[in-house]
């Protein structure tokens, strides 16, 4: 929990206590912005249930979205002795609603406080002091009105550990909003008010007359004759929106689409009517399909460049047949493998969504097929030490060219006759890499040069490794054999 920290030994919280706290302040901006007040949860300071509480201490607080907060700063770690603040003292011990005729000055504001005990398995754990500006509540709008009344409702429920709701898996960070839209249900379903953004989100799915008197799941059940077959639902709207049980849903038709969150209200155990939040996410919705379609589309170009190159690497194993050469015959076939590494990449970018290639299964299959086409397949061994993990597209292509290159330049030149090994070891830490090539051949020759030497595959390795990985490549002369080191950044 995040108030966790501030529970220290003097508090007398179980763990159950404390989940139920979270629980309460996972779902308190609803609170706040419907009573438009300044909320501070208070937790008395005392060894175990028995002891009399010697004060209080703040763990959590929440502002209003809409109005104006009254605290400028945060009262989160602040104390209270027992007897300075009475209406705290006297919810936590009597369990009722506290409301103070008196009104608090704070700097230049005159505040209403209320204090609503918090509670749960038979006992208050807590209070919630209500803070609200004296000036705004002498002229309320009719909003305003039954914004109150709702709030009222639910500091009840709070008080006789009805509020959160048990088993509450619908109310979530994302969930609707009381400034996307409030309707106000009786118990019978029938609208009883409307906000204004609820009303025009309505309107956006084809609704055109007044919601109030109307029974709220009958306007949604007839709405559904353009809705879309994709989504069938089991029941009709007038049951899952009844606001008998907490429910979430989503509702489309061909107008727009609404996330509705239906909560019970309760007096006792008797049900005395329901809110449903509503929020037109049919822009978010349409966002989101947007998404996936280009994400999508971005899958399907890698398919289809994979494809094409195994096209071309057909056609060009087709023209080397045709060559009596042997060396054009051998020049055609290291371009089949060249293509055909970065083919790999391609088609491990076909099945993600992201622009990440997990390289790891890149150079197996660059390792597998080198091994294929040695002549001497059953007698070499190629390791790996290390994980690559995943490199941006950017920079999988070259590497993957790279080390294709490098591991075939080992199989050709650097092999011993007896206990033949090439290893990659691979060296990744923060946003740099460094592969290191190995072999156990006979080295490196005496006066060898990267930048005079003719291979071809040599040339494509160093003009990849500084030009496309923005990296250094080093050989390295070992006793036994050679090490070819590229170091190059992840990020540029």
């Amino acid at each position: 929990m995040p108030f966790r920290h501030l529970l220290a030994d003097d508090s007398s919280l179980t763990p159950d206590d404390v989940v139920r706290l979270g629980e309460l302040t996972a779902e308190w901006q609803l609170l706040a912005d419907i009573s438009f007040a300044d909320l501070v949860l208070w937790v008395p300071k005392r060894k175990d249930q028995k002891s009399w509480p010697e004060g209080h201490r703040t763990i959590a607080q929440i502002r209003p979205m809409t109005a104006a907060t009254i605290f400028a700063q945060d009262l989160i770690g602040n104390e209270v002795l027992w007897g300075s603040r009475p209406d705290i003292d006297q919810a936590l011990s009597s369990g009722e609603i506290i409301r103070d005729s008196r009104a608090e000055q704070v700097g230049d504001l005159k505040i209403k406080v209320e204090c609503i005990p918090v509670f749960f398995s038979g006992r208050v754990i807590a209070v919630i002091s209500r803070h609200r500006n004296l000036e705004t509540m002498r002229t309320p709008s009719r909003l305003e009105l039954n914004y109150r009344e709702i709030a009222n409702h639910i500091y009840r429920m709070i008080a006789e550990g009805n509020f959160p709701v048990k088993d509450n898996v619908y109310l979530a960070e994302a969930a609707p909003r009381v400034g996307d839209g409030l309707v106000r249900l009786s118990v019978t379903g029938e609208v009883l008010f409307a906000s204004p953004n609820a009303r025009s989100a309505f309107n956006r799915i084809g609704w055109d007359k007044d919601l109030e008197g109307e029974n709220f799941g009958q306007v949604l059940d007839s709405l559904v004759s353009s809705a879309s077959p994709a989504n069938p639902k089991e029941e009709n709207w007038q049951i899952s929106m009844s606001g008998k049980q907490l429910r979430r849903e989503e509702f489309e038709n061909s107008g727009g689409v609404l996330d509705l969150l239906a909560m019970p209200l309760t007096e006792g155990e008797n049900r005395i009517g329901a809110v449903v939040l509503v929020h037109n996410v049919t822009e978010l919705r349409r966002k989101d399909r947007a998404l996936i379609s280009k994400d999508a589309t971005i899958r399907e170009i890698h398919h289809r460049v994979k494809n094409n190159l195994q096209t071309v690497s057909a056609l060009l194993r087709l023209q080397a047949r045709r060559i009596e050469d042997p060396k054009a015959s051998a020049a055609i076939e290291e371009a089949v493998r060249r293509v055909a590494s970065i083919a790999l990449v391609h088609e491990t970018l076909s099945g993600t969504s992201q622009d990440l290639v997990q390289f790891d299964e890149v150079i197996t299959k660059i390792i597998q097929g080198a091994s294929e086409l040695n002549i001497r397949p059953n007698e070499i061994q190629i390791r790996k030490v290390g994980e690559f993990g995943l490199i941006s597209s950017m920079v999988a292509t070259p590497l993957a060219l790279v080390l294709t290159e490098l591991i075939h330049n080992a199989l050709e030149h650097g092999l011993s006759q007896s206990g033949d090994l090439v290893e990659l070891r691979i060296d990744r830490s923060g946003k740099s890499m460094s592969v290191i090539v190995v072999d156990n051949g006979a080295g490196i020759p005496d006066g060898f040069s990267l930048e005079s030497n003719t291979n071809l595959g040599l040339q494509i390795v160093q003009t990849l490794t500084k030009n496309e990985l923005a990296g250094k490549i080093e050989f390295i002369r070992p006793n036994i054999g050679t090490q070819v080191q590229i170091s190059f950044p992840l990020e540029r």
